[in-house]
């Protein structure tokens, strides 16, 4: 991967490209906004950035060396090589027809406490929705930005509210959930920077007894938080591409499970017809 560095921010190149649109409207991710100039505005660990596509790689706006290193090198999995996966996946037909429709898809690394709770949101709701709770948590309780938009809430912050709280944000039944997950997070008794080293087993059985999170928000957290690329969420699309390929992933999709899921997951939103509902 080359990176150059300029007064006007970082161009990362030769990581095997990206699709911000296929990246960042795929459902894993609820603080993304595209932009008229064909950038993207998202704040991520505080910082707000615009990106934008460059023939193989990402120029990021305003950003230094310290802070690409820092933020962004991890949050788009810069350090994977995706052309050498997708080739693996191609032993799969499904995954060839998938990773040839979106090659662009890359799976983010998002900051822990964030997929939490932005996961636990996302129970039984839709995209559009999930982000605009989200933003309205934000901008509430969040620390504001010099770009005029807001952090996203710290644990301690959340801790705090009562559940009635959430429920004015539009959580609905999973304040109570949200409200003790935070707690949680606040009084140290989930350690989620601890949960990246600990074992898959270990990480996934300790999410789920956390109230509310059950095994697709656990997986979720897992894959997207907490860098388990081996985890495979299962929503109502995941289950009827499993069922199309026999009950289970190919085994070429190694210990990417989760981002073999990405590509199948997208392509099944997109070719409805081909996905029929498992009995």
């Amino acid at each position: 991967m080359e990176v150059a560095i300029s007064r006007e921010g970082v161009s990362a190149r030769g990581f095997g490209g990206i699709s911000l649109a296929e990246t960042l409207r795929c459902g894993q991710c609820f603080r993304w906004s595209g932009q008229l100039d064909g950038g993207w505005k998202g704040i991520v660990r505080g910082v707000c950035r615009t990106v934008y596509e460059e023939p193989d790689g990402l120029f990021i706006a305003g950003a230094d060396e310290e802070e690409f290193g820092r933020v962004w090198l991890d949050y788009f999995d810069l350090s994977r090589d995706y052309a050498e996966l997708r080739d693996a996946f191609s032993a799969s037909p499904m995954l060839r027809e998938a990773c040839a429709f979106a090659p662009g898809i890359r799976v983010l690394r998002q900051e822990p406490w964030e997929a939490l709770i932005t996961f636990l949101i996302s129970q039984n709701n839709n995209i559009p929705r999930i982000a605009g709770i989200v933003e309205r948590l934000c901008a509430a309780y969040g620390e504001a930005l010099p770009e005029g938009d807001y952090a996203f809430p710290k644990a301690e912050i959340l801790a705090g509210l009562e559940p009635e709280a959430f429920r004015e944000a539009g959580c609905g039944y999973r304040a109570a959930y949200l409200s003790a997950a935070a707690r949680e997070v606040a009084e140290g008794r989930l350690d989620l920077e601890a949960l990246k080293a600990a074992p898959v087993r270990e990480a996934r059985l300790r999410l789920l007894e956390v109230p509310g999170v059950g095994p697709k928000v656990a997986d979720c957290v897992l894959l997207y938080g907490l860098g388990k690329a081996e985890r495979c969420p299962e929503d109502v699309w995941m289950k009827r591409v499993l069922a199309a390929l026999g009950g289970e992933m190919p085994r070429c999709v190694m210990e990417e499970a989760g981002i073999a899921q990405q590509y199948l997951f997208y392509y099944a939103r997109n070719f409805p017809q081909k996905f029929k509902t498992p009995r």
